[in-house]
């Protein structure tokens, strides 16, 4: 959001997760995580990266095209990067043409505090007997297991519940979950969120598009005053907390091969004038939304023991017993994705326009949200779009946040800055007629052929810095255990084999 005014972009809900034993087989259609909060930040990249690809659609259809290297952009939320304005290689260049507005603050708001370390206490709080439970027999990583990171000590690390062992804070969870629950290996929300404390919010996919500013991290954290608490936020986010392994450190763009450097010591001045381009470790404020004020704007937020039994839908308002008329409430098994529309339409005609960003609910009107434009709208069950199988999503299943169709949309958008061929190599815009943007001159990212080796190339120094920064994180946070096994698959997953109805 600007400085004076504020918007929503995007918005998720939702509380499941896949176990697993499903990911091996979700050939980058089924979204693993779908809490609430993991699908907004999917979906803030998601928006981000359609701004993007309107901005160069505009660029294109540019009579002049010094328009691209002025301070005028058609976006209030991005901008060409400063450093390249006078640079005329940019349109060939391999690191992220984009960067935000210096006037955009990013706000995450979530109606409850995020699962993990985060809500520990509010967790400890909520027990009829706050005794830690027993810790069971350890769980750990498969010797046999793929890793995707260099941080072998992981691979021997139990997997702890997502709410038992009270007596442990500060530590990396997973997700939390039934008993009698298959374990998954997604890690907790508030241990994601810390992640993007260091990473930005810019995904992988993204990164390659904009380039890390400190205005890519969340500004703040909101959250209704009755779910925080700020010993628990303090410790899972703070700067002292258990992040503080990592003050004082950075991983700057601009030396060649993003390597790490300490802050305050004249490392920077080696690095240049593009050392704002950087990554290092950004905590955010935490800030609170007053109950009262909470309560009248949403009187649909999750009933608490503590509200008063008017406000709690009852037949018999005389009970005296406020336990026998507490309203549980029960997570549902369908999330909801919104996204607003880039702020400039893209054209039809642009080179590797999607044929429609808006996912298909069956509706015949979008939703809009206080006057916004709807981009994209899913309902999932199980991480795949409504009214399809897990077991079999196909084309039509796959959600657009999804690893498939997010690295498909990705090389879109680096199709309209890299001079592009077409080779049936599968579709990029869901449509089983289209064919794969490549680019002989592009970066290699355009010539990766499973999705394993595209998040493994090297690709930019920007890329390597972001690794490094994440790889350095995990290891502070100790704990992290991979959950790999969904990147052996191409874009040809994305090839619809179905005969549609006529």
């Amino acid at each position: 959001m600007g400085s004076h005014d504020g918007h929503c972009y995007c918005q998720g809900t939702g509380a499941k997760c896949l176990s697993a034993s499903r990911i091996p087989h979700c050939k980058g259609l089924v979204l693993h995580d779908c809490h609430a909060e993991i699908l907004a930040m999917r979906a803030f990249n998601f928006w981000l990266m359609s701004e993007c690809h309107s901005v160069l659609a505009q660029e294109a259809q540019s009579v002049e095209y010094t328009n691209r290297h002025t301070n005028d952009s058609a976006s209030p939320y991005i901008q060409r990067r400063q450093a390249d304005i006078s640079n005329a290689n940019i349109k060939r260049g391999p690191e992220p043409p984009f960067e935000i507005q210096p006037d955009v603050r990013i706000y995450m708001y979530c109606t409850c505090a995020p699962c993990g370390d985060a809500s520990m206490e509010l967790c400890i709080a909520a027990q009829d007997d706050p005794t830690p439970w027993a810790i069971p027999a350890p769980e750990t990583e498969p010797d046999n297991t793929p890793s995707d990171t260099n941080n072998e000590s992981t691979r021997a690390t139990p997997l702890l519940s997502g709410r038992g062992d009270f007596s442990k804070l500060g530590i990396v969870r997973r997700k939390p979950a039934r008993a009698d629950a298959e374990s998954t290996k997604s890690k907790s929300c508030s241990d994601k969120i810390t992640l993007r404390q260091v990473s930005s919010l810019l995904n992988y996919e993204t990164s390659l598009l904009v380039a890390p500013t400190e205005n890519a991290y969340i500004a703040a954290l909101v959250l209704p005053e009755e779910e925080i608490t700020r010993v628990g936020c303090a410790r899972c986010f703070g700067e002292d907390g258990r992040m503080k392994g990592l003050k004082g450190r950075a991983w700057p763009i601009g030396n060649g091969n993003g390597a790490e450097i300490e802050t305050g010591t004249g490392d920077e001045a080696v690095v240049g004038p593009e050392s704002r381009y950087r990554y290092e470790f950004r905590p955010f404020q935490v800030l609170s939304i007053p109950t009262d004020q909470l309560k009248s704007q949403w009187p649909f937020r999750k009933p608490r023991a503590s509200d008063p039994i008017s406000e709690i839908e009852s037949d018999d308002q005389s009970q005296p017993d406020p336990a026998a008329t507490m309203k549980k409430a029960k997570p549902s098994n369908l999330s909801s994705i919104w996204v607003r529309a880039p702020t400039v339409p893209i054209p039809a005609d642009a080179e590797g326009a999607p044929r429609t960003v808006i996912g298909d609910t069956g509706s015949k009107s979008l939703p809009s949200l206080r006057g916004s434009k709807t981009g994209l709208f899913e309902n999932i069950i199980n991480g795949v779009r409504q009214g399809n199988k897990l077991s079999a999503p196909g084309l039509r299943g796959a959600s657009a946040l999804s690893r498939a169709k997010s690295w498909s949309y990705c090389e879109v958008v680096l199709g309209s800055i890299f001079p592009p061929s077409t080779e049936s190599a599968g579709p990029v815009d869901g449509d089983a007629d289209g064919g794969r943007v490549n680019a002989g001159t592009g970066p290699p990212v355009l010539q990766t052929s499973t999705y394993r080796e595209f998040k493994e190339a090297d690709l930019t120094e920007t890329i390597r810095a972001r690794r490094s920064a994440i790889q350095s994180a995990r290891e502070v946070l100790a704990g992290w255990v991979p959950n790999s096994g969904d990147e052996a698959w191409g874009l040809d997953v994305l090839v619809d084999t179905k005969k549609r109805k006529r």
